[in-house]
């Protein structure tokens, strides 16, 4: 029986690598440029700021300002920091600075460090004490190879660190705290992998399946948009500070890179993710954002395994042709080999493709055995069609706003936009005149752009609302707006609009929605007949949301005779009942009562009128 070789799941991973090739274009871009310039002050506070700005100009490839920062000053603070008495998160970040730009630290220096280094990784328990003595420790490595680093007990450490993980691939931050973080997770792979690299002797090959298993867990917990984009949020509410889902997220990117590869149908959505942040206004976002599609970029790779997941015999894989979806019978490359790398034992595109463009292209790739013997024994399956979405920032340009006569079409009022701004316009026009809108879009590549959806919404201040399809001409998108014929569809309102211009596309990175400002129409009465206006949508809120706070005033109590006198007519009441009970006969105790009663009566009238008249007085005044 023939076994059939998948390059399904590889070719996955090998579409989101074609994905990124906008990243490049567009992160190493003239507002990438400028907002890195702008965010990362030449004279950082501390070497962490001073390392996320080298790396994040080493990704952009800005030379000048990668040598601004090379200053003398920040290499003195490597030197400063590189002592035993400095903090291991200084060390870290001197370290890593030091990788960069290159100061003159002596190996003796090195020496001191590691020792200091893999004693701390020995004695604690505290994840981010291990995180940056473990990275210290493999950045010494790389820049002095005289240096001893290597771990004698891998293992033990190895052990410490995992004792910290928890069953849902979260990790916490020591022993002694029993929340658990997805941040931490990203801290604790990138630990392990360092661990892995400074063994003495190699790890067992069992512990790497554990973390694959963790990994696998850690994933089962990412959140999903509609879309398809993917992202890890932070969970963990202990003494920490919260991170946001970019750091977290990305710190899952760098934690998985460096010990594997990271799952194949879940790059994609991840690439998505930190594409549709934009232009951070953070520093720390942006290296973030930076460095992480800096990792994704680098696995431009398509693997090759068969359905078991065995390894593949001998063979090429091909990117047999590519066209768009657009012009299916125009091709834009056909049959380049990929190149095969041994140690990884994938297959990579090792240059992107010159005249790829932003939009939707499909893939066609092919598997061509070595042996032709292996025929017989396997199945490649054919030829494989992937969609590719390769997205960029497209340019908007040309756009103008016109007044027109209705009978001469010559233009009465016309206004230059900036779609890419916070611009707005005012206009005035009847219902003889019409109204023009145009403006162009163009690809980096300078071609012409066709979004999903562009079109012009008109909003009367009564909240009625008109939605408008903008056409295209071929070399541009135009919209007239004939008020002559649209007085029936606008139901004769006369009055305000707000004009509100939607262009937006799956590949289009910078779609939007902009306010471009407000035409005052003045349209003819309606006819008796004429169609009205709907009634305004109700606010949900307005039904079901909370009521408006009820008040009442309660009226104030009145005045009672004060308790003793009170008590006082009480006890002459019940005086008859009390002589009844010593012995007085009924006929002595009725007439007793009677003359009593009409003393209370008396006497209580007066003092209950006494006292009413007071309370009227009082009141008046």
């Amino acid at each position: 029986m023939a076994t059939r070789v998948s390059v399904a799941a590889a070719a996955a991973t090998f579409l989101l690598l074609l994905l990124l090739l906008p990243v490049s274009n567009s992160i190493i871009s003239h507002s990438h440029r400028s907002a890195a310039l702008h965010l990362f002050s030449p004279a950082p506070a501390s070497l962490e700021d001073a390392y996320e700005a080298l790396r994040v100009f080493q990704i952009l490839g800005i030379e000048e300002e990668n040598n601004a920062h090379a200053s003398t000053a920040t290499c003195q603070k490597v030197l400063e920091n590189l002592g035993s008495s400095s903090l291991l998160k200084d060390l870290f970040y001197a370290l890593k600075v030091n990788k960069i730009l290159k100061c003159n630290v002596n190996g003796e220096g090195f020496e001191d460090i590691a020792s200091r280094l893999k004693t701390t990784v020995h004695v604690s328990s505290n994840l981010l004490d291990i995180y940056y003595s473990i990275g210290g420790l493999v950045l010494i490595k790389d820049q002095d190879s005289n240096v001893d680093v290597l771990l004698a007990d891998a293992d033990g450490v190895f052990q410490s660190i995992k004792a910290l993980s928890q069953s849902d691939g979260r990790w916490r931050y020591s022993s002694d705290n029993p929340e658990s973080s997805t941040y931490a997770a990203g801290l604790a792979l990138e630990a392990l992998a360092g661990v892995i690299s400074l063994a003495s002797s190699e790890i067992d090959q069992s512990k790497d399946n554990i973390l694959k298993n963790d990994i696998v867990k850690l994933f089962d917990g990412i959140e999903k948009y509609d879309d398809g984009t993917f992202y890890f949020d932070e969970k963990f509410v202990g003494g920490h500070v919260r991170q946001g889902s970019l750091s977290t997220t990305s710190s899952i990117v760098r934690g998985v890179t460096a010990f594997a590869a990271l799952p194949e149908n879940k790059i994609l959505g991840l690439a998505k993710f930190f594409l549709g942040v934009g232009i951070p206004g953070d520093a720390k976002d942006f290296f973030n954002q930076a460095e992480s599609l800096a990792f994704l970029e680098s696995n431009r790779q398509v693997k090759v395994n068969t359905v078991l997941g065995s390894a593949a015999p001998p063979l090429t894989v091909k990117l047999h042709r590519a066209f768009s979806t657009d012009t299916k019978d125009s091709a834009i490359v056909d049959s380049k080999e990929l190149q095969y790398n041994q140690e990884g034992g994938f297959h990579f595109l090792d240059a992107f493709l010159k005249n790829l463009d932003v939009g939707t292209y499909v893939f066609v790739f092919e598997i061509v055995l070595h042996d032709s013997g292996s025929e017989k024994v396997y199945a490649t399956g054919g030829q494989l069609h992937v969609p590719i979405f390769v997205t960029g920032i497209i340019d908007v340009g040309n756009a103008e706003i016109s007044v027109l006569n209705s009978n001469l079409g010559s233009a009465e009022t016309q206004k230059k936009l900036d779609l890419s701004g916070n611009g707005a316009v005012s206009l005035s026009e009847n219902h003889l005149q019409k109204l023009k809108l145009s403006f162009q879009l163009k690809t980096p590549r300078g071609h012409v752009f066709k979004p999903h959806q562009a079109f012009i919404k008109l909003r009367h201040e009564t909240k009625v609302e008109h939605v408008f399809v903008v056409g295209d001409t071929g070399n541009k998108f135009e919209i007239i707006l004939d008020f002559l014929g649209l007085v029936e569809k606008l139901f004769y309102l006369s009055g305000r609009y707000d004009i509100e211009l939607t262009v937006g596309d799956a590949v289009m990175e910078n779609s939007f929605l902009r306010l471009l400002g407000h035409v005052e129409l003045d349209l003819p009465e309606a006819p008796e007949k004429a169609a009205r206006p709907p009634p305004p949508s109700v606010d949900p809120n307005s039904r079901y949301g909370p009521k408006a706070e009820i008040t009442h005033i309660f009226r104030a109590p009145e005045n009672r005779p004060d308790q003793k006198l009170s008590l006082a007519f009480l006890g002459l009441i019940f005086l008859p009942f009390i002589g009844f009970l010593v012995g007085l006969d009924l006929f002595t105790t009725l007439k007793t009562f009677g003359l009593l009663g009409a003393f209370l009566m008396f006497a209580g009238h007066r003092i209950l009128s006494h006292i009413a008249l007071t309370s009227a007085k009082l009141k008046s005044a």
